[in-house]
């Protein structure tokens, strides 16, 4: 949403009953729904209750993260390593989700926790980092907080110099091969189109 919600309970921002709405119809009519960061959060807590964790400081940076299950669709391809942007101060506990049977995890990452999640019916995807980010995403949002006089730390494993200006993109290949198979694997292919 871009709104500053993430740090507040779901019930507390303004349109999580309509969000819910939006989330409960598409559980019923759409092939399969892609949940992103803090809508991965959302998601997880409206359909299997698990709640989010702040952060002691912002998840800010771009990060290695490990393919669990090689053999899903939606991670065909990649290899055993990749790297994903993140920018959140809340997760999802890695050990929440491994205990709820109607998911699965599918990559997670050392330092950033749980990266791409899916439920085992494959009607719901979660990525809690941000793929779709480009170039320069993580490099004007660091410097935007610099200009209000956030406390921010310079996005980690991101600028390859000391004066924040030059950025390190390790992760194109993989988000457009992590789109590519959700779309072909877990909507395309398993659509029913009626003529």
């Amino acid at each position: 949403t871009g709104a500053p919600v993430e740090q507040m309970e779901f019930e507390e921002v303004d349109y999580w009953d309509e969000l819910v709405e939006i989330m409960d119809w598409a559980d019923g009519h759409v092939t399969s729904t892609f949940f992103i960061c803090w809508g991965a959060q959302a998601a997880m807590y409206h359909f299997y209750g698990l709640k989010k964790k702040l952060l002691p400081q912002k998840l800010f940076g771009l990060y290695r993260h490990k393919v669990r299950n090689r053999r899903e669709p939606l991670v065909r391809g990649f290899d055993d390593e990749f790297y994903a942007p993140h920018s959140r101060h809340t997760t999802v506990n890695v050990e929440d989700v491994a205990r709820e049977p109607r998911l699965q995890i599918l990559s997670v990452s050392d330092e950033a926790g749980l990266s791409i999640a899916k439920s085992r019916d494959n009607k719901k995807i979660f990525l809690t980092g941000h793929m779709e980010y480009d170039r320069d995403t993580l490099k004007t949002e660091f410097e935007r907080d610099v200009a209000k006089g956030l406390p921010i730390d310079p996005p980690a494993h991101y600028f390859t110099d000391s004066s924040c200006t030059k950025v390190r993109v390790t992760w194109t290949s993989a988000a457009n091969l992590f789109y590519t198979n959700w779309l072909n694997y877990y909507v395309y292919q398993v659509t029913p189109f009626k003529f």
